[in-house]
């Protein structure tokens, strides 16, 4: 299993891969790969999912260096890249602090 220090290595190292979901989702909200770099290396986990669907995996939130945040759901699967589930900007309607759901 990844730790939060391996996942914002990765994240900040571009050594991902997106799932089609995710990269679907990259295309659509326009988040670029230095988002998610800058995202990434001070992100923090907010909620894990061990009972995932494909494989466990957890909901990081990072900022960009602008102030952007962003959800990054992410797979503990052991692998030579992290995989990328889904990634958006959080609703401030759904989330206090964009870490706690409403």
């Amino acid at each position: 299993m990844n730790t939060i220090d391996e996942i914002r290595q990765r994240l900040a190292a571009g050594t991902f891969e997106f799932s089609r979901h995710a990269f679907k989702r990259v295309v659509e909200r326009n988040i670029s790969e230095r988002d998610i770099r800058e995202a990434g290396r001070r992100a923090s986990i907010i909620e894990n999912y061990p009972g995932d669907k494909y494989a466990p995996s957890c909901l990081l939130l990072g900022f960009t260096d602008a102030g952007r945040p962003l959800h990054l759901q992410v797979s503990y699967i052991e692998s030579d890249m992290l995989k990328i589930i889904t990634i958006y900007q959080p609703d401030p309607a759904e989330w206090y602090d964009y870490s706690r759901r409403r």
